[in-house]
Parts: structure tokens; sequence; C-alpha cells
């Protein structure tokens, strides 16, 4: 089952110095995808040095290779904002 406790343990790992996890289900109701049983639309907001020299294609990928398990088990849409704490302020990937 996917919980956002557990995903943020996951993206912890790449030790963020900013990581937000935002439950988005509720607004899909109805639609394609959404889970009543579980987050099934989440959006994350993420800095961490991690990213650093990355692509922001690779960022995502990163991510999804964290969150491989709750993908293929049921969450449906995964939003993402990675960045490096020195993008923060000027861009968004």
């Amino acid at each position: 089952m996917i919980n956002l406790t557990t995903i943020r343990k996951k993206l912890e790992s790449l030790n963020p110095d900013y990581l937000e996890i935002i439950d988005d289900s509720a607004k899909h109701r109805g639609h394609a995808g959404y889970q009543s049983q579980f987050p099934s639309h989440i959006r994350i907001i993420i800095n961490s040095d991690a990213f650093q020299g990355q692509t922001p294609i690779k960022r995502h990928q990163m991510i999804h290779a964290l969150l491989k398990e709750e993908l293929e088990g049921g969450l449906h849409a995964l939003s993402i904002k990675a960045n490096t704490p020195t993008l923060t302020t000027t861009t968004t990937a």
C-alpha cells in the first residue's frame, strides 16, 4: 500500500534541504487512476544537492527510481519540481 510516510523516507535519502509532498488525490475523484484507499496523485517539491550537475530529466529519473514500487503499485500521477538549493529561487525543473 502506498503511504506518504514511506514516500517521504525514500526521498529523504537524497538529503533534501527542502521537501514537500502534497496529496492531490481528492482533486481527481472520479478521474482515471483515482484511488480512495491510498494517495494516487501527488506533487513533490524537493531541493537537494544530489541534483547538482543533473539535467531536469535525470532529476526526475532519480525520483522515479526511488518511487518505483509506488509507481508500479498504483501511484497514478506524480508532479515533480526538483532543484538544487542554489536554483530554488530562480527556476524549477
